[in-house]
């Protein structure tokens, strides 16, 4: 493995549910992002990284960009749910 993340990696289920995760927690320190509900966060933060990653695989087109809207919410609840459920195991 040469990176910690590639394009094709970000677009996977898992991929872009791991990076939501991790951005999420790290930015919730910032005080105008406490601010937000961390479930808006999340889904702007999943957002990002779906578009983001389209655009650097070969381009974005409209209709991935409206799919791109309903997958964020599918990665940003699945990325609320596996922190959920890591902070209740402690």
């Amino acid at each position: 493995m040469n990176s910690f993340f590639s394009a094709d990696m970000l677009m996977t289920y898992s991929g872009a549910t791991l990076a939501v995760t991790l951005v999420t927690q790290f930015l919730k320190g910032i005080r105008w992002v406490d601010r937000l509900p961390t479930r808006v966060v999340s889904y702007f933060i999943a957002l990002s990284i779906i578009i983001v990653s389209a655009f650097v695989r070969g381009g974005v087109r409209w209709h991935e960009i409206v799919l791109a809207l309903v997958n964020a919410v599918v990665v940003a609840l699945a990325a609320n749910g596996a922190f959920d459920a890591v902070k209740k195991g402690k």
